[in-house]
Parts: structure tokens; sequence; C-alpha cells
């Protein structure tokens, strides 16, 4: 009997990219990035109040050139004329960030946008506990990594009350 070979973890990305592509890729966009990395492209204000929704490529017509994509934007209601104003900023940007004349226009769409929610960071350990730790630290010489050491400890485990 043979046996397998070593196991190694793939990552995240290896093993969803090619479906998360698809998605993207029904949608119009030919990568992700337009979408990932949109407050880069747009700035951060036009990105606080848009998402891009999709990439609608029109119909090729016999031999006729090829016309420039509409990207469709979603936007928070009161921005919507802000962004309407700023549409040639925005499509310069776009149109750079892909390297050539991709897109000819913006079709804005009203609508709440979607924000991942904001995660709340975990308390910070106990003093007295983290304290209390340092002290079983002797063998360590480094003062920076014996304080995270003890902030590991002191953060690891059951959450109990604090130590009086």
């Amino acid at each position: 009997m043979s046996k397998p070979g070593p196991l190694f973890a793939k990552p995240l990305a290896a093993i969803l990219g090619k479906t998360i592509d698809e998605v993207f890729a029904r949608q119009g966009f030919a990568t992700r990035e337009l979408i990932t990395r949109w407050t880069e492209i747009a700035g951060a204000e036009i990105a606080a109040h848009s998402q891009p929704i999709k990439v609608q490529w029109p119909r090729p017509v016999g031999d006729a050139p090829a016309e420039p994509a509409t990207l469709v934007l979603r936007v928070e209601g009161p921005m919507a004329l802000e962004i309407q104003h700023q549409s040639g900023v925005i499509l310069e940007r776009v149109n750079r960030f892909l390297g050539w004349q991709a897109i000819g226009r913006l079709a804005l769409r009203q609508a709440p946008l979607t924000r991942p929610e904001r995660r709340v960071p975990p308390p910070a350990p106990d003093a007295a506990k983290v304290a209390k730790i340092a002290e079983t630290l002797d063998a360590v010489e480094d003062p920076a990594l014996k304080d995270a050491l003890a902030r590991l400890g002191a953060s690891v485990g059951p959450r109990a009350k604090p130590i009086k």
C-alpha cells in the first residue's frame, strides 16, 4: 500500500479564486481588482459613497470598432448628484487603472451601500493577570518579548473574572 504524499494547506484565495473570478465575470468584470481596490482607484471620498456593481459591455455590431463599456455604480442617495458631477474624474481614474479606455460612461443606481460590519477589537487583558504571568517568565531575557508573552498568556484561556 502506498503512502499518500505530504499534505499542505492551500490558501483560501487559491481554492476560491477561480469561483470568485467566475462570479465577477458574470457581472462584466474582467478582474476582481476593480471592486477590491475601489478605494484606491476612485479615492476615499468617492469610494465612501459608491460601489461598482457591474460593467455592461455593448454587443459588437458587424465590423464596427468596439465601443467602451458602461460602469454601473451603486450610490447613496444624497451623493448621487455629486458623483455625477465627478464622473469625468472617476472615468479617468478607472481607465488609468485598467490601462486602456475600457469605460466610456457611468450609470448610477441609487441604493444603500453594503458595508462590512466593523469588528470591535477584543478588550485588553487584565493588567494584574499580565503582571502575574510576567513573574513566571524569568527565563526570557528580552523585555519586549517577555511583555508580549505575558500579554498573550493573559489573553489566552477561559475568560475569568479579573484577579484581585
